[in-house]
């Protein structure tokens, strides 16, 4: 299933160009996966974004950020698909996290992927995102996070 979205993906890149439309410098907003958080991004030109993302989950606090290039996909001006890479910090309780069941505070350190989808309204100041975080853990543990995929709804600054 990934494999043939990464496709359809990649199809879509190649036809539509690689011209991103920037429309938006600066978003705001919420982002849910296992746990919730802020996200904030910023434009640096037409393709170039950073993010942060600050979220809780398994009773602790996780800081990201990741450098994102974006692409139009679909032909529609709003579409466009995006990929990086970052880093995180994070601290938690084990006794809260199911794979490691320990009455421990933890902290790890370790390097972040982002592949997702976001969609930009022109005619109100919101924009969706859908994404896939996998992420592995260098620092405080050797845990290779799978399953960070989450929603974001943010508001927008042109």
């Amino acid at each position: 299933m990934m494999r043939k979205l990464f496709l359809f993906l990649a199809f879509q890149l190649f036809f539509t160009g690689l011209n991103a439309q920037q429309s938006y410098k600066t978003t705001l907003g919420m982002r849910i996966n296992g746990g919730l958080g802020i996200t904030a991004k910023h434009m640096l030109n037409d393709r170039a974004a950073i993010e942060g993302i600050l979220y809780t989950r398994w009773g602790g606090l996780n800081l990201t950020g990741i450098y994102a290039v974006h692409y139009p996909v679909f032909k529609e001006p709003g579409f466009r698909f995006y990929i990086g890479g970052g880093s995180h910090l994070g601290f938690f309780d084990g006794n809260k996290n199911p794979w490691w069941d320990d009455n421990d505070q933890h902290a790890v350190w370790g390097l972040d992927g982002q592949i997702g989808l976001e969609y930009t309204f022109d005619e109100i100041p919101l924009n969706l995102a859908l994404d896939w975080k996998p992420a592995i853990n260098i620092l405080g543990s050797d845990d290779f996070w799978y399953s960070d995929a989450g929603i974001s709804v943010r508001y927008t600054w042109k």
